[in-house]
């Protein structure tokens, strides 16, 4: 894998601790994506600790919830009557399927956010990415990136709770989407959760 850099002109790094509010003029739609096991949760869940007023898209899906999920918090969970509705009305800003269930971003709520000048982040895959690309031109695409390609490999295999086959699914889906990386608007690589929000949050502060 070439070493990934950040692209685009990013203002300077803001200091460390709590962030003022952004700028309404600056509030746009951020999507971060990039391959499994890479860490796009755990940044969003650090960037959104610092930064509560970042707006982060819930995610629609068919599949049941896990213990301790709960509806409108991680996901929003329907049946597939009700997601075929969703398609069919033109109400997701995109959607895929991905291990036999399907997932969209709401359209509604991230356009009225965006109205209202409050940041928007989508954390999504790769043919999410693709998706929102084709239908809001405007937004801001961030590829998140690993180290090297060794750490994604054992970042992925290191779980413990996947066999191998599914394993080597997921490192194969890795290298499409490391493939991918140019055409995003900016590549961020996830040597430090927190250096990796801070510098996410320039960019999107960027006019």
């Amino acid at each position: 894998m070439s070493p990934a850099v950040s692209r685009g002109a990013a203002r300077p790094l803001a200091s460390q601790g709590a962030h003022p509010a952004l700028p309404v003029r600056h509030r746009r739609l951020t999507v971060l994506s990039g391959p499994s096991g890479v860490g796009k949760s755990t940044v969003v869940a650090h960037l959104r600790t610092v930064h509560p007023d970042v707006w982060l898209s819930v995610s629609a899906t068919t599949r049941k919830p896990r213990p301790g999920e709960r509806d409108g918090v991680q996901y929003f969970f329907v049946d597939d009557d009700e997601f075929d509705k969703l398609i069919a009305n033109g109400d997701l800003l995109e959607w895929a399927a991905f291990a036999g269930h399907r997932y969209g971003t709401p359209r509604k709520p991230v356009l009225d956010k965006l109205a209202a000048g409050e940041p928007v982040l989508l954390e999504i895959d790769l043919q999410g990415a693709r998706l929102v690309r084709k239908s809001m031109p405007e937004a801001h695409l961030v590829f998140l990136a690993p180290p090297s390609w060794d750490e994604l490999v054992r970042r992925l295999t290191g779980r413990g709770t996947e066999s191998a086959e599914v394993i080597e699914e997921r490192l194969a889906a890795a290298r499409v989407e490391l493939d991918a990386e140019s055409e995003f608007d900016a590549t961020l690589v996830n040597t430090s959760v927190e250096d990796v929000a801070r510098e996410l949050l320039a960019l999107m502060e960027i006019a």
